[in-house]
């Protein structure tokens, strides 16, 4: 791929790109002009806008008065202007956090996709001094990111090669990924499709065209009854463009449901308007998969979001990506877990990390996955026990893995390890599961 120093345009919704919106991110607007929020189409579409009640915690509050104390609570709120205002350079990173010396050096290294980019509200959540602290690890570059290990590639898991027409990957029989665009609000430096998000040019490219020549595909083909939308990030595009997608799948007779997998929701809730709320209720069933990785998260913005989202009928999973350092340990994927269901979201994957080039920092062994995964099984409610998967090297597709839990075979009994670590037998008189492991005389 081509390296290109500046970032991706913003979706093909954005009338300009972000730069050309608002060059001075910190001058206030007039919220009450057309070119405030373009899209919008007047002036009392503006204020609409405006009118728009989103909650602001106490920590984030903070942060705006400090690092941002000409932005009013509107602005701040606006989720434009957070797309247009992300933490993208290393003056204003240096402006807001006390860097080390390696992420500094990482940043200014940086060239080609996967840019920097934060938004302003997730960058609240973050520690200002603490490299180690786990939102921070995740958005802000380390010089680790630079060195390639065995068994990494910038595409591990062949998109590419599944692709049946630009940015349509049709791995599975009756599914298939539609990236609709390479933008996202925040770059996750483990991201699985670092080769394409957030370039200009470069190998891949997102636009109009190629929308229609991956419905005609879709069309065309109807063993695929299930669309998930992803890219980059589905819910950076407009409302009217995503109204376009969504109505132009829901006319093909064969497509069942859609789903659109986003982190949007996580690092700029208030993009979750009431707007936004009417256009996605048009399409059901519509499934969403949001993308959590700490507690940290949990904020009272991204709980008004997903009630907004729970609340228009729209069923909510979780997809936490498995991160060394960030979440490994069973208390801090339960907390999470117990959270979300709280906030009527199902924990649905645990994703061992995928070996794109320069995650080594991030991945745990799967001997820590599947601990973990003990450690939630039978000490909680099973809602809140994802399915642990390794997507396949080589687009193998989602291989789920267990503890395991048989401890061998005696007669017609199985003999099965509970989450305490007792022994039971179970009467299976025509199964062979469990023959091939001898028991111990202590066992059964």
């Amino acid at each position: 791929m081509k390296l290109q120093s500046e970032e991706a345009e913003e979706p093909p919704s954005r009338p300009l790109a972000a730069h050309q919106l608002l060059p001075n991110t910190h001058r206030p607007i007039n919220l009450l002009t057309p070119a405030a929020a373009p899209g919008l189409g007047s002036g009392l579409g503006v204020l609409a806008a405006r009118t728009e009640r989103f909650p602001v915690g106490p920590r984030t509050r903070a942060f705006r008065k400090r690092f941002f104390p000409h932005v009013d609570p509107a602005q701040w709120n606006d989720w434009r202007w957070q797309a247009r205002s992300r933490i993208r350079s290393l003056e204003e990173l240096s402006r807001i956090f006390e860097l080390s010396d390696d992420e500094r050096d990482a940043v200014a290294r940086h060239q080609g996709s996967l840019p920097l980019g934060i938004t302003p509200y997730y960058a609240s959540l973050m520690s200002r001094e603490d490299a180690l602290e786990p939102l921070r690890r995740t958005h802000i570059p380390v010089g680790s990111e630079y060195l390639k290990t065995p068994g990494e590639a910038d595409d591990p898991l062949g998109e590419d090669g599944h692709s049946a027409v630009p940015g349509l990957v049709h791995r599975y029989p009756d599914r298939v990924l539609f990236l609709a665009t390479g933008f996202c609000s925040t770059y996750c430096r483990y991201c699985t499709r670092s080769r394409m998000v957030g370039e200009a040019g470069g190998d891949y490219s997102f636009s109009r065209p190629q929308w229609e020549d991956a419905l005609n595909y879709i069309a065309d083909n109807p063993q695929i009854r299930d669309v998930l939308i992803s890219g980059g990030d589905p819910l950076t595009l407009s409302d009217e463009r995503l109204d376009y997608l969504l109505g132009r799948l829901r006319r093909i007779p064969h497509v069942e449901f859609v789903r659109l997998g986003t982190k949007v929701p996580v690092v700029l809730p208030m993009r979750i308007t009431r707007s936004l709320i009417r256009v996605l209720k048009k399409h059901h069933p519509l499934w969403m998969s949001l993308h959590f990785t700490h507690p940290a998260e949990l904020s009272p913005e991204v709980t008004e979001a997903v009630t907004r989202l729970a609340d228009a009928g729209i069923p909510l999973g979780s997809q936490t990506v498995l991160l060394k350092g960030v979440n490994d340990s069973v208390e801090t994927l339960k907390t999470l877990y117990h959270g979300l269901l709280m906030r009527r979201v199902r924990p649905y994957y645990l994703y061992q990390c995928d070996p794109i080039t320069g995650s080594s920092h991030f991945r745990t062994s799967i001997d820590k996955g599947l601990e973990i995964m003990q450690g939630l099984r039978g000490h909680t409610t099973g809602y809140a026990v994802p399915t642990y998967v390794i997507d396949a090297p080589g687009g193998g597709g989602k291989i789920p893995l267990l503890p395991d839990y048989v401890v061998g075979r005696e007669g017609e009994d199985l003999i099965l390890r509970n989450f305490e670590g007792n022994t039971y037998r179970y009467n299976d008189p025509q199964g062979v599961v469990g023959a091939d492991r001898p028991l111990d005389r202590g066992e059964g």
